[in-house]
């Protein structure tokens, strides 16, 4: 039934060399007037970058996965050198059905980089650059998002990338961001980390399977999609029990997925589900509790 599920959705989608496609969106505001002005047109050269390069080594099969950089400037010490804000989200389509589902929002504050008016960028996945070894980090763990939607452990080869990535930046004038720091905190280090550790193999199994065994044949099989929603929940609580939740990549999943969860797991009329989420996820509790009021 997977295979047949995945050949249908493939075959009404177009193939592209290309996998994103970003929208970036800056900000200013903090800025010197002068350092606004060297950065005219930067958001259409990062979009450019990040929609006509080519991140995986084969053809891109099906629609390619809508994203969104948000890029806020917090400083400029120079006429090069820059400091920001990135919010970054994506998002895939559900099968059979108009409505998309949220896959990520990271928020990372700690990027620093040079850039001059009118420069290229050219991607080397090779040699550490600070814009867009950035920007290629963040675009392999969007693909990686995207594909262990559709296969298990699918986006393994994507994180692999960002993680040699992080070991190229991890030192040097603008490894900020780059490095280990305590497993709550945000850092690119830490989250790659997380998913390449085998520790956290099972949720990765469970997250598949949320998606392409829930929402992709909610529609049509609605018992068997809440079945695997419902894993997914109870495999976080044996991570819980376990003391294995407190980390970014299961902080940045509920950011993305609170909502959705508590909209498709209302179907499933049982309150005991949402009082495990709200252990398990404390920090979005409301919406857990506005999800069991709307039960009665």
């Amino acid at each position: 039934m997977k295979k047949i599920l995945l050949i249908i959705f493939l075959s009404t989608q177009l193939y592209f060399a290309q996998e994103l496609d970003c929208k970036v969106i800056v900000n200013y505001e903090s800025l010197p007037v002068v350092n606004r002005e060297l950065l005219a047109g930067f958001a259409n050269v990062v979009e450019d970058y990040l929609n006509k390069t080519r991140f995986s080594d084969e053809d891109w099969a099906g629609p390619r996965i809508p994203c969104t950089f948000n890029i806020f400037f917090t400083g400029a010490s120079s006429e090069v050198n820059y400091s920001a804000q990135v919010v970054i989200v994506s998002q895939r389509p559900i099968y059979n059905s108009i409505n998309f589902s949220p896959m990520l929002t990271l928020n990372d504050n700690s990027w620093s980089f040079t850039y001059e008016r009118g420069q290229s960028l050219y991607s080397n996945q090779s040699n550490f650059d600070p814009l867009t070894s950035f920007l290629d980090y963040y675009a392999n763990i969007i693909i990686g998002y995207d594909m262990d939607s559709y296969f298990e452990l699918g986006g393994s080869p994507y994180y692999s990338k960002a993680f040699n990535i992080v070991n190229l930046g991890s030192s040097g004038p603008y490894s900020s961001g780059w490095q280990a720091t305590s497993p709550a905190s945000y850092s690119r280090w830490n989250f790659v980390s997380d998913l390449l550790n085998e520790k956290y193999r099972p949720f990765r199994e469970a997250f598949y399977n949320y998606h392409y065994n829930g929402l992709d044949i909610f529609t049509e099989r609605k018992d068997i999609a809440l079945e695997q929603m419902i894993n997914l929940v109870e495999t976080l609580e044996q991570m819980r029990a376990r003391g294995d939740i407190n980390t970014v990549l299961i902080k940045s999943f509920f950011d993305a997925k609170n909502g959705e969860i508590a909209d498709y797991l209302r179907h499933a009329e049982d309150p005991k589900i949402f009082q495990t989420l709200k252990r398990i996820d404390p920090t979005h509790a409301s919406k857990y509790d506005e999800a069991i009021s709307k039960m009665k």
